[in-house]
């Protein structure tokens, strides 16, 4: 028990170290000043804008005022969601890049396991040290944006948005997590800090701007002829549904727009028969939940197979002085 005991410690010592070592980055403080900078601009151009317009009468998600926060804009700048899934890439990019081989560059992780402590413990420091400093800091900055509406309109926000926040606030979490995973794995597999930190940001722009333009091409390619069945349409429809879906932004996407956008019933094609008596009004949260549950699930996957494959090849590695 005495020695379960020390290793938690232990381990929560690694952990401190680790949030005190990025806190303190130069790389870290650059970045979260461009993400703050970023979504202070977007929250003032969005609430100019809903302080200007009166809502349309014929608007579902009107009656959400603090959901149209992250999602409102004049086209000057994006909206708040938009930032948030750009720059929040970079971030977990940023925090995992260096955090395996920069201790191997730096001879300190001999110094480190001749210590009482696991290798495991050592890797999953790295992860929830970086990770708890993302949970914070997108915490503070929904909570910052919610409290800066409120003095800024005099208004309070229903208990529908408040959960709707908050799942949006773990899908943000969950997805920079898969990012910042990601990272940590190419940081475990490539020596140099630089070949992981640029296979990482390769990988992002492929996913953000050219896997887009592949989809694009191959639906092109396989588009039926307008005059198809309407099973050929389908089966179209939901195959390209299906390819844009292997991209993490895109899940990301597809969640942010069902939680914070009630209106929206499916991210799929609907049949006549499905749209045939519908009325135009918000779903409840529970019913959008399960619409984003394969988005969050596939999210989640990701992140625990980059992780398994970071242990793996972690624990298998020689570690010299």
């Amino acid at each position: 028990m005495k020695k379960t005991d020390f290793n938690f410690r232990s381990f929560k010592i690694l952990v401190r170290k680790e949030i005190s070592d990025y806190i303190k980055s130069w790389k870290f403080i650059i970045l979260l000043g461009i993400v703050l900078l970023t979504c202070i601009a977007s929250l003032y151009n969005s609430l100019s804008v809903l302080r200007k317009n009166i809502p349309a009468p014929n608007d579902p998600d009107s009656i959400f005022f603090f959901l149209k926060i992250f999602t409102t804009s004049d086209g000057t700048l994006p909206p708040f969601h938009v930032f948030v899934g750009f720059l929040g890439p970079l971030l977990g990019i940023c925090l995992g890049f260096d955090a395996v081989n920069s201790e191997f560059n730096n001879r300190t992780i001999s110094r480190i396991l001749s210590q009482p402590i696991h290798r495991d413990s050592f890797l999953n420091a790295k992860f929830i040290g970086a990770l708890l400093i993302i949970a914070c800091l997108f915490s503070t900055l929904f909570l910052l944006t919610t409290g800066v509406a409120i003095i800024w309109t005099g208004l309070s926000p229903t208990f529908q948005e408040c959960g709707r926040l908050l799942l949006f606030l773990l899908l943000t979490i969950v997805y920079v997590g898969f990012w910042l995973n990601l990272s940590i794995l190419f940081s475990v597999l490539w020596r140099s800090p630089a070949t992981s930190a640029l296979i990482g940001i390769a990988i992002w722009l492929f996913f953000t701007v050219f896997y887009p333009l592949i989809v694009n091409v191959i639906a092109k390619r396989i588009m039926p002829d307008p005059y198809s069945s309407y099973q050929e349409i389908k089966a179209y429809q939901d195959f390209m549904l299906t390819l844009t879906r292997f991209a993490p932004n895109q899940l990301f996407d597809d969640g942010t727009n069902i939680l914070l956008m009630p209106s929206i019933r499916s991210l799929g094609p609907l049949s006549m028969e499905q749209v045939q008596g519908a009325i135009p009004s918000p779903l409840p949260i529970w019913e959008s939940i399960k619409i984003v549950w394969d988005q969050l699930t596939g999210l989640l996957a990701s992140t625990i197979i980059c992780f398994a494959l970071s242990y793996f090849s972690f624990m298998r590695r020689e570690i010299r002085a």
